[in-house]
């Protein structure tokens, strides 16, 4: 007895640490989808992040190429308006020989003809008004060269400065690139270790299915012997046979009409199915776990006495009354079990007295708890 109780406590150990590593991976697999749901979150952000972050490159990039075509165009512009400036100051100073030799040459003819002095002086204002105009443009075209070199010392550290936010763009491109690979290290590790537990979980549900064949497998053995020699002890009667797995007695064999007394006749039947019984059991293995069930059942004419209200009552009573007799013929009473039927299992739905006599019965079924 003490063996079957710590079987049955390692088995009830065994089922709670199935549960329990059921739970546990239940936990490990909420917990893995979870972080991978996270993982995935963080991903997309980071994938989110990188598209701005390149289109803030592809923009700056853009800008960058502007400015270097403007600047560019600032460049020739200023070169084209220092060769304007040469051109203009080769100019004057051609301009300014030429007035010179005709002053000198006007002075000597002033003597000569007094009547064109006039025209000499006027032709005189005209070509001083033309120098004046000519140093007001060279003068408007020297601060035109100095704005756009100005605008372009402005340009150049625009470009360096765009160049330095490009610079900071791509240290952090690499370190996104360099999270995103540690995700992804995490993300296999998760997997990997995911994979890993389903396979003990199936291992460990091979392991308790081939247990509990192999017991059921052995119980069932033994059932085929109980029956061989109850069988040959019991002889060849037509009110006691066996249905399928039970072992069935006709109620009228054990029971008077109404009653649940065994009658000395059914004491004699059971007395010789307590010892096969006993000696069967004396032959199961210890670690099997085994109980014999007696159910009793009724036929569907209703009952309705002061003992027996319904068939229930006289189907529990009949069963009861056939496990305290086994019990007291030496069957341990922890491997009996009473469970009683009424009219509502019938095995003959005829409404004739043979079918009446058939569906009142005992079964016995040798099984496991």
């Amino acid at each position: 007895m003490d063996a079957l109780a710590a079987l049955l406590i390692v088995v009830v150990f065994l089922v709670m640490v199935f549960a329990l590593a059921q739970a546990f991976l239940s936990d490990a697999l909420s917990g893995r989808d979870n972080a991978l749901s996270k993982l995935n979150q963080q991903v997309n952000e980071l994938a989110r992040m990188l598209d701005l972050e390149r289109s803030a490159n592809a923009e700056l990039t853009l800008s960058v190429s502007q400015i270097s075509a403007q600047l560019q165009g600032s460049i020739s512009e200023r070169d084209a308006l220092v060769d304007r400036l040469s051109i203009i100051e080769a100019d004057l100073e051609t301009t300014h020989r030429n007035n010179a030799a005709e002053l000198d040459r006007l002075r000597t003819q002033i003597s000569a003809d007094k009547e064109k002095m006039g025209d000499q002086r006027r032709n005189l204002s005209r070509l001083e008004a033309d120098v004046a105009a000519g140093k007001s443009r060279l003068a408007d075209i020297t601060e035109r060269a100095k704005t756009a070199e100005a605008s372009f010392s402005k340009q150049r550290e625009i470009s360096r400065s765009a160049q330095d936010q490009v610079a900071l763009l791509n240290q952090q491109l690499v370190a996104l690139r360099r999270q995103l690979a540690s995700l992804n290290e995490a993300l296999d590790a998760s997997e990997a270790k995911n994979h890993e537990q389903e396979v003990q979980m199936v291992n460990l549900g091979k392991r308790l299915n081939e247990a509990l064949a192999t017991k059921v497998q052995e119980l069932a053995r033994y059932r085929s012997e109980f029956f061989g020699r109850l069988r040959e002890v019991l002889g060849d009667r037509s009110n006691i046979r066996i249905e399928g797995d039970r072992f069935v007695f006709q109620s009228e064999v054990l029971f008077a009409s109404s009653q649940a007394i065994l009658n000395p006749e059914g004491e004699a039947q059971l007395q010789k199915l307590a010892r096969t019984l006993v000696q069967i059991g004396s032959e199961i293995p210890e670690d099997i776990d085994w109980i014999l069930r007696v159910d009793g059942h009724t036929d569907e004419r209703p009952i309705n006495t002061a003992r027996f209200p319904s068939n229930w009552e006289l189907a529990s009573a009949r069963a009861i009354s056939v496990v305290k007799f086994l019990a007291s013929s030496g069957i341990p009473p922890e491997n009996l079990v009473a469970a009683g039927f009424g009219e509502f299992q019938p095995i003959d739905r005829g409404e004739d007295e043979i079918a009446y006599r058939r569906n009142r019965r005992i079964e016995f079924k040798l099984d496991q708890r």
